[in-house]
């Protein structure tokens, strides 16, 4: 067995296959941090790797909570204990910072909501930065928030499986880490080349776990009839990057929400033919109204008056800035645009231009999908169409059920099961950040808790 402490015994890496041994230096950190009154951030993980033949496990024992993810909530949570000087470790299965942001978002991308809603705790967004940034303004801010809380995640790990340890009241966190060429981390293992890659398990010890994977951890395709027929291309709107690859051709986006609305926005002026499919009613609202942003009115207004008048107040100004959407294929649920998003989750689609090219007949609203054909769509009522390639707009899932072992404070679908705002904490040490429904801004509310 080979143990070492990492900034005073903040972290405590331990290389041994013996629990008894692991349960020490767990106990020993529990107890170290149960008699500090301050505390600091412990260093990355070096060193405790696989040599000489043997098959060792690297067992880390934490005083303070593992967070779960490194994308806004993870951040946030990181940021919020940094300022209160508690030790923490962030986990991260991919190779950076927000991988959603990162690597499967489109490229004209920007927030939907003003900068002055979407900051992540103790840092403003610059006053530079336009009311609504980019994807590159945004991933350059949450780049500069890591660097100001001095956070270093600790990357190409994967969570295979986490547990609650009663007998030792600590919670168990088992991580796959790949390691090679495109590794950011320090040092490759003694025994893997620089241009090989290997594998490797880390287990993390510690009081606490912070679930902050968020509600977009994994792509929803459903289930189409016929798929396998169909000869042109089919992706995911999270491996969509821009229209320009579809210049030209006919393609249908399955799905109104934000993302489909957007994508057919793009693709459009693109010089793509764009069909949007919709299933159900959406809700559609301008981004703006009345020189003020709808997120902002509907804030200030909820202050004073009951969901339901909102709503109403909401469906009339939408209509005096959008006219009838129903007239145009996009029909309005029975429910209010609040309520239908307090009831089912599902969030009204902020316009940012995809109407306009609507009424205009540059993108066309078809019928839910019944099934895909050689070369198209057959849809409900009947019709068929030709398309060159298929998105679906389908949104995303949480992947919590996946690894999370032994705990019902989640439901199948992997969403707390108490509502907003009570879902962020559990039993036994469990928190949760980036379930609210409510995106960036419920994130950093939750963060600070």
């Amino acid at each position: 067995m080979h143990a070492y402490d990492m900034d005073s015994s903040r972290v405590t890496v331990v290389v041994s296959d013996d629990d008894v041994e692991v349960e020490k230096a767990a106990a020993a950190a529990a107890a170290a941090a149960a008699a500090r009154s301050s505390i600091t951030m412990p260093s990355p993980l070096q060193g405790g790797r696989k040599g000489d033949g043997d098959e060792k496990k690297v067992r880390v024992a934490v005083e303070g909570p593992i967070i779960v993810g490194a994308g806004p909530s993870g951040l946030a949570v990181a940021a919020s204990l940094r300022v209160l000087s508690v030790p923490f470790v962030v986990v991260e299965r991919s190779e950076g910072l927000a991988e959603l942001w990162r690597t499967r978002t489109y490229d004209r991308l920007s927030l939907h909501l003003p900068k002055r809603f979407c900051h992540l705790p103790h840092l403003p967004f610059p006053r530079h930065f336009p009311t609504y940034p980019s994807k590159s303004y945004f991933l350059h801010y949450l780049h500069s928030y890591a660097s100001r809380f001095r956070l270093a995640p600790h990357f190409r790990r994967a969570v295979t499986h986490a547990r609650f340890d009663r007998a030792l009241s600590l919670w168990r966190v088992t991580a796959l880490e790949r390691r090679g060429a495109a590794d950011p981390s320090p040092s490759p293992s003694p025994s893997s080349s620089s241009n090989s890659t290997s594998e490797e398990y880390v287990e993390y010890v510690a009081p606490w776990v912070v679930v902050a994977t968020g509600e977009n951890a994994e792509a929803v395709v459903p289930e189409t009839k016929g798929r396998e027929l169909f000869t042109g291309r089919v992706v995911h709107s999270s491996e969509y990057r821009s229209g320009e690859e579809y210049s030209g051709g006919k393609v249908l986006v399955v799905g109104c929400g934000n993302s489909g609305m957007e994508i057919c926005l793009d693709l459009c002026e693109h010089g793509a033919m764009p069909f949007m499919s919709v299933r159900s009613g959406v809700h559609l609202l301008p981004r703006d109204m009345f020189g003020t942003s709808t997120f902002g009115l509907v804030t200030k207004l909820l202050q004073w008056l009951p969901i339901k008048l909102v709503d109403r107040i909401l469906l009339l100004a939408a209509k005096m800035v959008l006219g009838d959407t129903e007239k145009y294929g996009l029909k309005r649920p029975n429910l209010g645009p609040l309520e239908t998003k307090h009831i089912t989750g599902k969030t009204p689609v902020l316009d940012v231009g995809t109407l306009a090219l609507i009424k205009a007949g540059k993108i066309q609203i078809v019928r839910e999908v019944e099934s895909l054909t050689s070369n198209g769509a057959r849809f409900v009522d009947g019709s068929e169409k030709r398309f060159d390639a298929v998105i679906f707009a389908t949104g995303y899932k949480s992947n919590v059920p996946l690894w999370l072992q032994d705990c019902d404070f989640f439901t199948e679908d992997g969403k707390p099961k108490s509502p907003f705002p009570n879902g962020w904490k559990g039993e036994n040490g469990l928190y949760c950040v980036g379930f609210t429904g409510r995106g960036l801004h419920g994130a950093g509310q939750d963060a600070v808790k």
